[in-house]
């Protein structure tokens, strides 16, 4: 059993025990019997396919099982595939051919070929995928006949769709993935003009791993990754060696200078690379010459060194180009910023003079201001009419004087309602004082009369102990009398 086919059976829960009999079979006959089993086989292989060459879990006999570049976009069909699926309990799977015949008709797959040689995008409505290898004299009548559906496959020996013959599809599902995680880094990284151009060499490298850090892109893959980015999305521009990202404000084509920095990108890429390994040769050669003065073994001590000065001198040599190169880089990097600069400076000038244009000018802007403090002059003056419509001065006009007193009376009231009202707060405090009085003296005595009692008590107490030791003391008075009467009694019976 394969790698692939233990990936598939550990990742794709399609793939259980039970389900692979029929997963084996030659399920193409359920196709008008059983539709809805037809469908679910043809899905499960179709996804299980299309996951695995997305982990880089496909290994074809072009790419080998031991290098790092894997097919993520591009499914090479042939024995070697049949291979890697077979099981050691249900042989060779049977229907792969209407797998990728259904693939095909749903666009999900795509023959290689046809889709680099095509020129038309891949979601134009009208996109056909015609074989040119199909088109034989023998098989006129199975192309006109599937040219009825809009869809053309060249099947080889029969017309069987259990038939697989080699060919390699694009799988579109991958092919979009990876070339949006493609543009998102390509947008993430551009801090500058210069920094969207790439030399295809310098493309590849930068997106090897966009799909699987473990296994990079084959070059069938970027061969298909960059038609797809500027035939079918547009997000670059691409003449066969130099890469443009494009943005929303630059859709312009490559040109000359495009193509000399990609040149000087790589080339600064190449003498980067070249320095580091000439830092590991010195370091090496330096270790070898010390090695060999350990054993007494001048020559090849002597060998060593000279060769290491090779490696500096060679090292210095294109160290020194790199920095020039770097320089030049810089330069034209802050050149690509100030044209950048100044077509933003334009921009704003023009927005600038437009909106001056709508103002029409000092002129009438004075203009404007004038007719303004006139209109804002009449309006005061209407105002002030307005306020002078109640003025009167006959019969029917207010005494003042008596508006005077009216208010001076009601001033008075005020006065006196507040002084009645402070008085009453004063009342209230002072009865609040007296009874917070009362109730601290209250306190004390009460804090007296405990005192005095605690006293009392312990006067008694102490009382009490005194006359139980003054008992205690006459009772052993007592007793100590009548032992000497005994024994005086004692002695006199004895003479």
């Amino acid at each position: 059993m394969g790698g692939l086919l233990e990936y598939i059976l550990s990742h794709e829960d399609s793939f259980r025990r039970n389900r692979l009999p029929s997963l084996y079979s030659d399920f193409a006959i359920q196709k008008t019997t059983n539709p809805d089993g037809y469908a679910v086989n043809v899905s499960a292989w179709e996804k299980a396919l299309i996951n695995a060459a997305r982990k880089g879990q496909v290994v074809t006999s072009g790419n080998g099982s031991g290098g790092r570049k894997r097919d993520h976009l591009v499914l090479k069909v042939d024995e070697n595939l049949l291979r890697e699926l077979e099981s050691p309990e249900w042989g060779k799977p049977v229907a792969l051919g209407c797998v990728f015949d259904e693939a095909m008709q749903k666009r999900s797959m795509l023959p290689l070929q046809v889709y680099l040689s095509s020129a038309s995008s891949l979601g134009a409505s009208r996109w056909r995928m015609i074989d040119p290898s199909a088109l034989s004299p023998w098989k006129v009548v199975e192309w006109g006949w599937r040219q009825l559906t809009g869809f053309l496959v060249g099947w080889e020996g029969s017309l069987s769709s259990t038939t697989v013959r080699e060919q390699q599809l694009v799988l579109v599902d991958n092919l979009k993935d990876a070339a949006n995680r493609v543009v998102q880094k390509a947008t993430a990284q551009a801090s500058s003009p210069l920094d969207r151009i790439y030399a295809k060499e310098q493309f590849c490298e930068e997106f090897a791993t966009v799909l699987d850090s473990a296994a990079e892109l084959s070059d069938a893959d970027f061969d298909v990754l960059l038609v797809y980015l500027s035939r079918d999305s547009k997000a670059i521009v691409y003449d066969g060696q130099t890469i443009k990202f494009h943005t929303k404000d630059d859709q312009t084509p490559l040109t000359q200078q495009d193509k000399t920095i990609a040149s000087l990108k790589i080339l600064i890429s190449r003498l980067t690379q070249q320095v580091a390994r000439l830092e590991r040769r010195v370091a090496e050669l330096d270790a070898d010459a010390r090695a060999a003065l350990q054993k007494k073994n001048r020559i090849s001590a002597l060998s060593a060194l000279r060769s290491k000065k090779l490696a500096e001198r060679a090292q210095q040599h294109r160290s020194d180009t790199l920095a020039q190169l770097e320089q030049v880089y810089l330069q034209i990097e802050q050149a690509a910023d100030q044209v950048q600069i100044v077509r933003a400076m334009e921009a704003s000038a023009d927005v600038l003079r437009s909106l001056r244009k709508q103002t029409g000018g000092v002129e009438r802007v004075e203009d404007v201001v004038e007719e303004l403090r006139a209109e804002m002059s009449q309006v005061d003056e209407v105002g002030a009419i307005l306020a002078g419509v109640g003025d009167t001065t006959g019969p029917s006009a207010i005494d003042e004087d008596e508006i005077d007193e009216e208010l001076r009376a009601l001033e008075t009231a005020e006065k006196r309602a507040a002084e009645e009202r402070e008085a009453e707060a004063t009342r209230k405090r002072l009865a609040e004082l007296d009874a917070l009085e009362y109730e601290r003296k209250a306190k004390e005595i009460e804090r007296k009369e405990q005192q005095q009692r605690a006293e009392a008590q312990a006067v008694e107490e102490a009382l009490s102990e005194s006359m139980g030791k003054l008992s205690r003391v006459s009772l052993g008075d007592d007793h100590g009398s009548g032992d000497s009467k005994k024994n005086h009694e004692t002695t006199e019976f004895a003479q």
